[in-house]
């Protein structure tokens, strides 16, 4: 039997069995060791926020339809962080190039369920790097999320950046801006993650609490404000902070999902006196003027050859280790409990 984690409802997780599929054509079987958790677009679901809950994508019109939902619960195999060993391969496949072969470890997206049966190109490339452990392939994609952000945000050497949000995404943010030559300016609310971003390259923390924050980036950038800001929170207030940052014409990058209304936001204010761009950053695509060179593919590969190289340190962010049977507490933990976990991985 294959085990499936699954909301049956808001804040109801359980983990059900189904029975084992056949293999079809053009697919890997994977059994799965790690799948992790997304703290921002997972708890969406198990709280119950999420935008497809209440109503319908239409992907030909790029529009959310009132109406319906698009889903419903239960909602089964969500997660985006899968590392596992390949245990089945179509027949057919043999001698395509890039294929995984058996027992190898690979990585990628068939969310949190104890196999996956993954389409073929979805798969090709993704054996794990010689030298990485299993848990960090399970950082490709929130890697890529953060790498993304960074590429939309046009980082300049030099430039004074301040990223909003200092979770497991966060971050990777500040590490991989200091990386491209910034000076980050780390923003969060809990002191343990300001003290985590020192180490991952921040030259400055502010509490978002205590600290008056667009304020403080002024003073710390000798009056300008901030050359570009990264909200990864998904905090329409944060968001809000984060546009009085930066400097006249500056960038900001939204790359949280946001939910519900954007109750805080005052476009009135600076964002409109300053003249200040405003980008979304998000994982279904790559910056339009960089699409022709790169992809999703190419983000999450550049980013596991970074941690390869020891350039990003990512088995440091794993607070818990959680069997996939207790799945329920994990989310119980990331919802009532944020203060006390970063990145929580459940394990098959």
């Amino acid at each position: 039997m294959e085990r499936v984690v699954q909301f049956t409802g808001p804040r109801q997780v359980e983990v059900a069995e189904q029975s084992r599929a056949d293999l079809p054509p053009g697919h890997l079987r994977v059994r799965t060791r790690y799948s992790g958790i997304s703290a921002g677009t997972e708890l969406t679901a198990y709280r119950g926020t999420n935008p497809y809950l209440t109503r319908t994508w239409d992907p030909e019109a790029r529009l959310f339809r009132d109406g319906a939902a698009g889903i419903e619960y239960p909602v089964a195999g969500w997660g985006y962080s899968e590392v596992g060993e390949v245990t089945e391969i179509s027949p057919e496949l043999a001698g395509t190039p890039g294929l995984p072969r058996l027992g190898d470890t690979v990585w990628g997206i068939w969310g949190h369920r104890s196999e996956g049966i993954v389409p073929v190109e979805r798969m090709i490339g993704h054996t794990l790097p010689a030298g990485l452990d299993d848990l960090s392939g399970a950082f490709a994609r929130v890697g890529a999320i953060a790498y993304n952000a960074v590429l939309a945000g046009d980082i300049h050497l030099g430039e004074d950046v301040a990223v909003f949000g200092q979770g497991v995404i966060g971050l990777l943010t500040t590490r991989l801006a200091q990386l491209n030559g910034a000076r980050v300016i780390a923003i969060d609310a809990l002191d343990d993650r300001l003290e985590a971003a020192k180490r991952y390259g921040a030259r400055h923390t502010l509490n978002a609490r205590t600290d008056a924050v667009a304020e403080r980036v002024r003073e710390i950038t000798a009056g300008l404000g901030a050359d570009l800001a990264i909200e990864i929170s998904g905090a329409h207030p944060a968001l809000q902070e984060a546009l009085r940052s930066v400097a006249v014409g500056g960038r900001v990058v939204a790359s949280g999902f946001y939910q519900g209304d954007g109750i805080g936001l005052r476009l009135g204010d600076e964002f409109h006196h300053n003249r200040v761009q405003l980008v979304c950053s998000q994982i279904g695509g790559v910056p339009p003027a960089l699409s022709h060179r790169w992809s999703q593919e190419r983000l999450q590969h550049t980013f596991l050859r970074l941690v390869a190289e020891g350039q990003v340190d990512v088995n440091s962010l794993v607070s818990h280790v959680v069997p996939a049977a207790d799945a329920a507490d994990a989310y119980v933990l990331l919802d009532e409990r944020p203060a006390d976990a970063l990145q929580v991985v459940l394990e098959f």
